[in-house]
């Protein structure tokens, strides 16, 4: 590759919003300034200014130096360039395996981590689907409505953030998962009714699954322990938990029995009030007739 002339557009920081690294994630901040170094002393060794091989990979000199500097996260394509344009033998290009991990927030690796080591997963939504079970189109509009309005690139972020941690469902052995659903989110018809029949259908195929529990719980229920917000419980094969409830214990993780036992008995509660996971599916179905 050689490197493009003056007149050729380069990328700068505007073209490149939501790219930036989280000061407070560490591991992040280790890896991206681990990359970058790397790629400043490939490029200083080839012998390439900043601004040339900036304009060899179609990027600005400013992005360059913030790259190398950690300041930001580079695109896989980028590295894929850089990679050519050094000489590295693919182990720039290789170095997104690791990077990739640090566009998706903090909060939501830890989460995903913990997911992925649980034997079993209880879940209950008071106001959305759960996003262990929203399809893309489904989370892009629910994450897209938000306000003040991210920006495109971190919507799409947070998409796959989301959706990588339904890796749960491939997992083998499969752990055990338990979802309790409102009905009034399952009738709104977030992203058109298209996207809101896919929805739909994609609950129906997970509730199907042998290692899933799906339930709804009807609008003209009693009043239950739920009404204050989510609930979620993960049980590891060690026999320890974590939990959190945005009603209870301010909404931190818990790991102290006795504060588990209370969000078990509440969970246990709204089970126990929800549809059967038989009548759920056929209520789900029953939503999808009525288009």
């Amino acid at each position: 590759m050689s490197v493009d002339s003056e007149a050729v557009r380069l990328r700068s920081e505007a073209d490149e919003p939501g790219w930036e690294v989280d000061p407070d994630d560490e591991w992040g901040v280790a890896v991206i300034t681990t990359v970058g170094r790397q790629l400043r002393l490939r490029r200083e060794a080839a012998g390439l200014r900043a601004g040339d091989f900036g304009r060899a990979v179609g990027y600005s000199e400013d992005m360059i130096y913030k790259i190398e500097a950690g300041k930001r996260i580079p695109r896989q394509e980028f590295l894929t360039a850089a990679d050519e344009v050094l000489g590295a033998g693919g182990l720039l290009a290789a170095s997104w395996e690791d990077v990739k991990k640090v566009r998706y927030p903090k909060k939501v690796r830890e989460l995903a981590k913990l997911e992925a080591q649980a034997v079993e997963i209880g879940v209950y939504e008071c106001n959305i689907i759960a996003g262990l079970l929203q399809t893309p189109d489904h989370a892009r509009a629910v994450i897209g409505a938000a306000q003040p309005p991210y920006s495109p690139e971190d919507v799409e972020r947070m998409v796959a953030a989301r959706l990588s941690r339904q890796s749960v469902f491939d997992r083998d052995p499969a752990p055990s998962l338990h979802f309790v659903l409102e009905e009034a989110p399952l009738r709104r018809q977030v992203g058109g009714t298209m996207v809101w029949r896919q929805q739909l259908e994609r609950l129906l195929e997970v509730g199907r699954l042998r290692n899933v529990t799906l339930q709804v719980m009807p609008t003209n229920s009693e009043p239950h322990p739920g009404l204050d917000g989510r609930i979620e419980l993960l049980k590891f094969p060690d026999g320890t938990a974590v939990g959190r409830s945005d009603g209870a214990f301010n909404g931190r993780p818990i790991h102290e029995p006795k504060h588990l036992r209370i969000l078990e008995l509440r969970y246990g509660t709204i089970r126990a009030q929800a549809l059967s996971p038989r009548e759920s599916l056929a209520f789900i179905e029953h939503l999808l007739g009525e288009t």
